[in-house]
Formats: structure tokens, C-alpha cells, sequence
């Protein structure tokens, strides 16, 4: 006797195919122990009855699990659970007593210290209004062409790149792709063996950060600054001195001699967006030769530089090899991507590489080559400019409804970027501000993760236009000034 349909209802909710949704419950069905080697499924024709699809979807996702050895087919017979058919082990569970429980409290060597974070909602996309930074628009996306790279990616021509450990070795295609494109928009020249590809930017400011810095070592970050970053210096336990920026970025004048590596985002600084101008960035590395510290330039949005021509990147003015720079694709592409590298000098690459190894190997393959596909066939350049086109739209509505809205600007010159960082009258703090506006279906992000410990400020708020559709900005913008005025 078959098994009647009905044990294989549909799941609610799925994005998957009706094809893949049937695969699913029936080999779930079959590893959970439900179905048994050797039980006749049901035929074809009634279980696309009970399930209201097409027979033809039902025969298909048969086959594919056929092929994938939950299923045989026995002639005329119909389809019968497969004798070899995977099964998941079962075990009794094992429920310690309270005295038995390990407390980990004592147990952790290191505690990771839990700092201010920006606020960004799992489900931030359900609100109307997300002025939130450095997530993707799926609208901005080139959906067709990444699929076609990836499925490239996996074919059997790059089987080997894909499935081989490749230890410490990077993809060569996307070594070169970044060798003779990316790196000469921004004045740089280098050789493959001065390039490392990294898990985004922030596993190479952590790479950088751990090889470069420990107890007795000295690290200077912007204030404002990168939340992420200031963690990870906690981490390896340096001395961390903040230097407040200005309308014009970084001050070199204001870094201390005892500095060992000084962090700055010279492009569009985070979170403030200026720009560091052609002096201070030349002062800078001035400061750097004198002194004898390491610069990591983290070139932060380059790529949305719309409204001017970006600078020459500080790693394009170094004569002296101090400059370690970082760069990324996950903000231009999807930050979920999370690819990105590092330009410096071959013996601390060669050191940045070994410690790579030792904790992850090498970024996916995958996402390597088929990284390099999409760049290398011009889908990057198109993108960005897609994205320019949109962001410079989107500013200028912005730019608009916060003049119309009477609403303070706190930065200098910049020269695009993706957000506006901004000024909340005195008296309100933007972390409650940023609660009540949560209930209007708006999301800012409230700037007090951004500051040194030792100078708190909740007086300051983001307010990205990556995420959110331009014609929505100027009613969201006047929602932000209605909180404020019912908050004064």
C-alpha cells in the first residue's frame, strides 16, 4: 500500500520553487525516520492531485531525488523509498541538572566587550521609512548577470577552484582583476604578491589590527568613528587613543608621538562622510615618516564619490611603504557578500596570510571566482554607475527635505557617500529619538556607538539613502522633524 499524500503537505511561506518544495518534504520526511526504506510513495498523478500543481512537477522532483538517492524507481511499478536512503541518527537526549551546568562566566578567558552598537532591526525592510546604512537595494542589483557568474563559478571548467583547498593561495583571476581595475581608479600600483583577499573589511582591519598591535602598542581611530573597529582594538588589548575629526577629516597635527598605527577612512570618513583634503593627507604621511608609524587607510565608499571626484588614495602618495590599504566589495555589491582585501607590503601580507590560514584557510571559492567573473565582464562598472545615477537622485531629495525641514547638518565638505550624518537640537537624546520614531515606521540610527567612551555624545544621528526608495525620503525626513519638535 502506498503512502497516502497527505503526509506530504507543502511548507507555508517557502520562497523555494513548487519543484523544490516538494523535494524538500519528501526526503525530510524520509530522513526523520517517517518514511521508511522500502514504502511505495504515492503515484504521480495523486499526490499532484492532493497538492494542486502539475504532474509533470511532481514526476521531475521524483527524479531529482532519485538521482540523489532517497528514491528508486521499480519499471512499471512506481517510486519506492530507497533501501540506501540517507537517515539521521537518533539519540536519547541527554538533560544536565542545574549542578552539573558548566558557567561559562568563569570559563571565558577573553570577554568580548559589549559596546554601544547601531541599531538595525532584522526585519528593517517591514519599515516604511529605513534611513539605515549599508544594506543593499535589491531594485540597484544586477539579479541576472550575478546569477549567470555564479552558475559559471560552479561549472566543470572551474570545478577545481572551486572544490580544491587552496590553503593560502587567492583566486588569481580576482588577484588580477583587482591588480589592473580597481587599484589604478585609485593611484595604486602593485604586484599580486602585495594583495591579500579578505572576508570583507572588517576581517582585514582585524588581521591588520592583530598582527600590527597587542599590550604595549599604541592605536590611533577617528571620533567618531567605526563602532567595529574599536572593538576589535579592545581585543588585542593595545592602547587606543581617539582624535576627534573636524570638517576636514583626520588632524594629523593632533596624532601623538607615541602612535604605532593610525586608522582613518581618508575617502568619506565614517560616520561624518568628509573627505580628507589633499594637505592633510599629504601632512599625514609627513607625520608618519617622522614619526615612524603604519597608516591603515580603509577607503570607505570611494566608489559613491559622485558629487566630486574622489582624492588620490593615501596608499598612491606613499614613497615609504607605510600605507596599508583596505578595500571592499560588499558595500558597492551586497554587504552580505562580505569579500574584500588588502594592499601592503609583501612581508606583512606574507604575515596577514598566515594568520588567514590559521583561522579561516582562504575566502570561498566561490565567491572568489565568481566575484572575478562579474568584475571582470564589466557587471561592476555598470553597477556602480547604476548606483551613482540612483544615490545622487536620492541626496538631492534628501538634501532638499532637510532644508525644507529645517534640520541640522553636522559635517564638512564631503564628496558623496550614502548618508548625511546630522545634529539633534540640544536636549534630545537620538537613542530615545530613535525609539519613538521606530513606532512611526522610521529608522535612523542614533550616533552614540560612534564616539569614544570617554567623550559620550547622544546628541548626533545618521540617516542613510541606500535602502530607501527616493520617493519616500521627503515624507520620512518630515516625520523625523515632527518627533523632534514634539521632543524639544
Amino acid at each position: 500500500m502506498a503512502i497516502p499524500p497527505e503526509m506530504f503537505p507543502l511548507p507555508d511561506g517557502s520562497d523555494a520553487t513548487l519543484q523544490q518544495q516538494i523535494q524538500q518534504v519528501v526526503s525530510e520526511a524520509i530522513v526523520s525516520g517517517r518514511c521508511v526504506a522500502g514504502e511505495k510513495m504515492p503515484s504521480s498523478r495523486k499526490l499532484a492531485q492532493h497538492l494542486g500543481v502539475a504532474r509533470i512537477t511532481v514526476t521531475l522532483a521524483y527524479t531529482e531525488l532519485v538521482a540523489n538517492d532517497y528514491l528508486t524507481a521499480r519499471g512499471r511499478s512506481g517510486y519506492y523509498v530507497a533501501d540506501w536512503a540517507p537517515k539521521r541518527p537518533i539519540f536519547e537526549p541527554v538533560q544536565p541538572t542545574a549542578s552539573e551546568t558548566i558557567d561559562w562566566s568563569t570559563r571565558i578567558s577573553q570577554p568580548v566587550a559589549r559596546r554601544d552598537q547601531v541599531f538595525r532591526p532584522p526585519n528593517w525592510r517591514a519599515y516604511r521609512f529605513p534611513f539605515i546604512y549599508g544594506q543593499s537595494d535589491a531594485t540597484l542589483f544586477d539579479h541576472r548577470n550575478w546569477r549567470a557568474c555564479a552558475l559559471r563559478a560552479v561549472g566543470r571548467r572551474d570545478f577545481d577552484m572551486l572544490a580544491t583547498d587552496h590553503y593560502q593561495r587567492d583566486d588569481p583571476m580576482l588577484v588580477e582583476y583587482i591588480l589592473r581595475h580597481i587599484l589604478p581608479r585609485r593611484g595604486i600600483r602593485a604586484r599580486p604578491e602585495e594583495i591579500l583577499i579578505t572576508m570583507g573589511a572588517q576581517n582585514a582591519l582585524w588581521l591588520t589590527a592583530r598582527v600590527l598591535l597587542g599590550p604595549g602598542k599604541t592605536a590611533v581611530m577617528e571620533n567618531p568613528g567605526y563602532p567595529g573597529l574599536r572593538e576589535l582594538l579592545d581585543l588585542v588589548q593595545c592602547t587606543t587613543r581617539a582624535i576627534d575629526v573636524d570638517g576636514d577629516g583626520l588632524p594629523p597635527a593632533q596624532i601623538p608621538p607615541a602612535a604605532d598605527v593610525v586608522f582613518t577612512t581618508p575617502s568619506h570618513h565614517a560616520p561624518t562622510n568628509v573627505t580628507l583634503s589633499v594637505d592633510r593627507r599629504k601632512a599625514l604621511l609627513a607625520r608618519a615618516r617622522r614619526d615612524d608609524f603604519v597608516i591603515v587607510e580603509d577607503d570607505y565608499e570611494f566608489e559613491v564619490s559622485f558629487l566630486k571626484s574622489p582624492y588620490p588614495a593615501l596608499k598612491s602618495l606613499d614613497e615609504t611603504g607605510a600605507v596599508v590599504y583596505v578595500g571592499s566589495f560588499s558595500k558597492a555589491l551586497f554587504p552580505g557578500l562580505r569579500l574584500g582585501y588588502v594592499v601592503a607590503a609583501p612581508p606583512l601580507i606574507d604575515e596577514l596570510r598566515a594568520l588567514r590560514w590559521i583561522v579561516l584557510r582562504h575566502p570561498p571559492s566561490h565567491i572568489q571566482r565568481t566575484a572575478a567573473y562579474f568584475l571582470s565582464l564589466g557587471h561592476f562598472e555598470a553597477q556602480l554607475a547604476r548606483m551613482s545615477r540612483s544615490f545622487s537622485r536620492r541626496r538631492a531629495v534628501m538634501e532638499e527635505s532637510i532644508q525644507a525641514c529645517g534640520l541640522q547638518h553636522a559635517s564638512g565638505e564631503v564628496h558623496g557617500g550614502s548618508s548625511f550624518w546630522m545634529k539633534a537640537p540640544p536636549g534630545i537624546d537620538t537613542r530615545d529619538l530613535a525609539l519613538a520614531l521606530q513606532q512611526k515606521s522610521v529608522l535612523i540610527e542614533a550616533g552614540s556607538a560612534f564616539f569614544d567612551s570617554a567623550t559620550p555624545d547622544h546628541s548626533h544621528f545618521r540617516l542613510a539613502y541606500s535602502s530607501i526608495p527616493a520617493q519616500r525620503i521627503a515624507e520620512g525626513v518630515g516625520l523625523i522633524a515632527e518627533a523632534i519638535a514634539e521632543a524639544v
